[in-house]
């Protein structure tokens, strides 16, 4: 992939899911409680729709389709340095696992860095396979969804109570200490809830590298922009329904639950199209581009500026801010940290857990590519 189609296509959609992933955080790190009720302002209502109608799930899929398309990356990068790919994949898992654990604790229980090492390990028997074999897999992997929530409603129906919910509006240690005791019973459920589909977008992005879907006027490409209309036609009434009975216990909240294997994806895809589309003509910022390639710090940082922003050690403005107020402000977030996060790597070469995580990746020769 040449160095202007890396720009316009691949850095664009982490510049996207980096922000969309912000919005759908930072209301749990911002709120005791992210659900409006019927007395909410109703613009807090809305915001709490729109949120889960087209951010819920959506932009976490799309940041899993170019991990998985980093995996082909690695392995070309490997070949060409006539090294083993196992010693490089490993220890990077091992370091992002790592960052994944002090993420959870430090900052942010919702992590997906130690979610991404395990279903990194899950994957690498198949890293070998056919595009068309990797694409079969990864529709199966609905399949697989729809028994993992089976299993999440078991699970927490089994539950005499929640996990306690974690303040920011305490001290660090009070808020420390309540993420360790909470992420064990987070990180299940985010396996559980979040991980078949994940590994799937992991599957589908390994399957674009191989075929260079991300060149423009690719085979795949095509086939996805003859499918548009009907992936509209269908994606757009299930996460509708998916956003109206959000949170509902009944019957229909129970199919809305379901709904999510089906119409996350197929709204991913659209935004996927959608912005490979744009990238014919949207030319990134330097600086944002830098950032879409240390994500990993950009990722971080969002969560570390929110600690800073609603904390009792920050401004603490914990539950002083409702739903509408939050989307604007996690769009300007995940904006502020990009740009910061790209700011450095242009000053030093790479942000710096990138920084971490490369010299676990090649040890001492962190100057190869």
């Amino acid at each position: 992939m040449s160095s202007s189609s890396r720009n316009t296509s691949v850095d664009l959609i982490r510049t996207a899911a980096l922000i969309g992933i912000c919005v759908v955080n930072l209301p749990f790190l911002a709120m005791t409680d992210n659900i409006p009720t019927h007395s909410s302002p109703f613009y807090d209502q809305a915001a709490a729709f729109l949120i889960e109608f087209l951010f819920q799930g959506k932009f976490f899929l799309l940041f899993s389709l170019i991990f998985g398309w980093g995996i082909e990356i690695q392995a070309r990068s490997a070949t060409r340095a006539g090294v083993p790919l196992s010693q490089r994949y490993f220890r990077r898992l091992s370091g992002l696992a790592l960052l994944g654990c002090l993420h959870a604790m430090l900052v942010f229980t919702g992590d997906i860095l130690l979610l991404y090492a395990v279903l990194g390990l899950l994957i690498w028997p198949l890293r070998n396979s056919t595009p068309s074999k990797l694409v079969k897999i990864a529709l199966a992997m609905v399949l697989v969804e729809l028994l993992s929530l089976a299993l999440v409603m078991f699970w927490v129906s089994s539950l005499e109570e929640l996990a306690p919910v974690y303040s920011l509006g305490g001290a660090f240690s009070e808020a420390t200490l309540a993420r360790l005791t909470d992420w064990p019973e987070t990180f299940g459920f985010l396996f559980l809830y979040q991980g078949p589909l994940a590994f799937g977008a992991m599957l589908l992005g390994l399957a674009a590298a191989k075929s260079r879907f991300f060149e423009a006027n690719s085979p795949g490409l095509q086939k996805l922009g003859k499918a548009m209309p009907w992936l509209v036609l269908i994606a757009l009434p299930i996460n509708i329904f998916t956003a109206v009975t959000a949170n509902q216990t009944d019957v229909m909240g129970l199919i809305g639950l379901f709904s999510v294997s089906i119409g996350a994806p197929l709204l991913s895809l659209i935004y996927l199209y959608l912005l490979l589309r744009c990238a014919a003509w949207i030319r990134l910022p330097e600086v944002l581009i830098e950032a879409g390639r240390n994500s990993l710090t950009a990722y971080v940082c969002q969560g570390v500026w929110a600690g800073l922003i609603f904390s009792s050690y920050g401004l603490g403005l914990f539950d002083a801010l409702g739903n509408a107020a939050l989307l604007l402000m996690a769009v300007v977030l995940a904006l502020i940290a990009m740009t910061l996060t790209g700011l450095i790597a242009r000053r030093w070469g790479r942000a710096p857990l990138e920084a971490v995580l490369r010299r676990i990746t090649y040890g001492a020769q962190t100057d190869r590519k």
